[in-house]
């Protein structure tokens, strides 16, 4: 029995709830259903996304209506040169009435998190990320305090302007599950968004269609996603040749191979299965893996592009579990 008819489908209402989640943010991101699959499947596989692309395509956008239809909390940062630390994990404020110190929550203490422009910050306000993205809580003046579920961090930045800018270091790059871009709409899709937006946003009159609960049940089952052996081995092969391949300076990391792994079962989820098949890993392979690794002799303006070609190369030359 070949992979693709082992297993079983999915329940009519899981199916039912990723695709209403869809379509309603692509109700007001026209055009772009891929760029919205890839945010589904890190949002069900409890990951993190880093856009890299042109200003204005809808990168805010995609944020703010994954936050409106599941009815959770939506918060925005600009990242500039002076953002401290504490202007996103909070800091405590003295009473004088009390006597006494209170803790005021930062944008942190969200659902989902747009971090625009996350390289225009200082590499120390960058960090305060790490902890949150990797294990949902941080920790301030001595106490750990955890975040709230789903937690969600959708970073932005600018592929082509590098000056004044703190690139990213790869620890940090490992923390995102997927690294995608939008990209501009077709001149059809544009015409029919300047319609849409004659009376107004249209993302500001969207309506919940899942619940934070809904969403929260949709990451367990993606953990009961099955992926067989033979899935497992394929995925580490590809990995295994990121860290051999003659233009690669650094492969994949085995964090970056357990991120690859969950982005695999949530893919499954999202195409309305419980187990995985050796297209789930194509597909995700260059949005997970190309901003993990480095080339040798690459600048990082050119970096990204070099990377991905890379991993189509190491994928085209993999052999696929039949």
């Amino acid at each position: 029995m070949g992979l693709k008819n082992r297993g079983s489908r999915l329940s009519t209402q899981v199916n039912a709830q990723i695709e209403q989640l869809e379509a309603a943010i692509g109700g007001v991101l026209m055009g772009k259903p891929e760029a919205i699959r890839m945010a589904v499947v890190a949002l069900l596989s409890d990951g993190h996304i880093l856009i890299e692309d042109a200003p204005g395509v809808g990168k805010t956008v995609l944020g703010k209506a994954m936050a409106r239809s599941l009815n959770c909390q939506f918060r925005r940062i600009q990242f500039t040169p002076d953002l401290l630390p504490s202007d996103i994990l909070g800091s405590s404020v003295f009473l004088p009435n009390l006597g006494e110190f209170e803790f005021r929550e930062g944008p942190i203490f969200t659902n989902i998190l747009l971090a625009d422009e996350i390289n225009r910050t200082t590499p120390r306000t960058q960090s305060a990320l790490l902890e949150a993205m990797s294990e949902h809580q941080v920790s301030i003046e001595g106490e750990t305090r955890p975040l709230a579920a789903p937690f969600l961090v959708l970073a932005t930045q600018n592929p082509l302007e590098y000056e004044g800018t703190y690139p990213l270091p790869e620890n940090q790059l490992d923390r995102f599950m997927m690294s995608i871009e939008v990209g501009y709409p077709s001149r059809e899709v544009e015409r029919d968004i300047l319609t849409m937006h004659r009376t107004g946003e249209p993302v500001n009159q969207l309506q919940a269609t899942l619940t934070t609960e809904d969403i929260i049940a949709l990451q367990a089952a993606v953990r009961d996603v099955r992926v067989d052996d033979s899935i497992n081995d394929y995925l580490l092969d590809i990995v295994a040749a990121t860290r051999t391949h003659d233009e690669l300076e650094l492969g994949v990391s085995t964090r970056g191979a357990l991120i690859f792994y969950r982005a695999v079962q949530g893919m499954a989820l999202a195409e309305g299965r419980n187990f995985a098949i050796p297209d789930d890993v194509k597909r995700l392979a260059e949005p997970v893996l190309a901003h993990r690794v480095i080339c040798r002799g690459v600048m990082r303006q050119g970096r990204r592009e070099r990377s991905q070609a890379v991993i189509r190369q190491i994928v085209n030359s993999t052999a696929v579990p039949q």
